[in-house]
């Protein structure tokens, strides 16, 4: 079995390994208590407001990586700026928590953990890889449903909900295309795919906890 596995990690395309490996924890992220409410309609917009402070944290830590993976040969090709969400980030809270927002937020214990681990990656460009998956490819994805409820049930539309505006980067079909070739095209051998696999499903585990600290601090009983 792990010959086959082996196998196939070195002859099927890289991007279909990584979906399918991490289809189950993905699964498990999307049907949180927190998200649930989110997705219902049950959600205060403060409540919103707490996850769009995580991730503000979340993203200035991943996108300082970015910055550092610049000049990488294989980190750099993911150096994609129109997937930048910080400037949004803020203008999103400035609207949800007033202009001292930045005053006013912290992180959750899991972010925090989260934010460590993201910084550790600023060597190691597979590693930088798996987040910036992880990350961006899911608020292409899931993030226009969540766009689509914020305009439907809070009547947020602009600010407030430009995190998940990516009109910049293109059609979201196009852009994952891309964004596939990208990963299939890396350098990366089977041990090193493997290792990716698995910082990739502790990002996913990473981000459930931030939605277990959510779901605590809003008085939802965690999944």
């Amino acid at each position: 079995m792990a010959a086959l596995v082996t196998e196939e990690l070195a002859l099927r395309p890289f991007s279909e390994s990584l979906r399918g490996s991490t289809k189950a924890v993905h699964e498990r992220a999307h049907h949180s208590s927190y998200m649930d409410a989110l997705l219902s309609g049950s959600l205060t917009l403060e409540g919103y407001g707490l996850l769009a402070a995580q991730y503000f944290f979340i993203y200035r830590a991943l996108e300082q990586v970015t910055d550092a993976m610049a000049g990488d040969p294989v980190g750099g090709d993911f150096v994609i700026d129109e997937l930048r969400r910080l400037p949004a980030l803020e203008a999103d809270l400035a609207f949800l928590l007033g202009e001292d927002w930045a005053d006013k937020i912290e992180p959750v214990p899991a972010t925090t953990a989260y934010v460590n681990r993201l910084g550790r990656m600023a060597d190691w460009p597979g590693g930088y890889v798996a987040h910036h998956y992880t990350r961006y490819l899911g608020d292409l994805a899931g993030g226009q449903v969540v766009r689509a409820l914020l305009k439907k049930t809070y009547g947020v539309t602009g600010p407030g909900a430009l995190f998940y505006d990516f009109e910049s980067a293109g059609s979201p079909s196009a852009f994952r295309k891309r964004y596939r070739a990208l990963l299939d095209a890396a350098p990366w051998g089977v041990e090193e795919r493997r290792r990716i696999i698995d910082e990739t499903l502790l990002a996913f585990e990473l981000n459930i906890a931030v939605l277990a600290d959510l779901a605590d601090a809003t008085g939802l009983e965690s999944a």
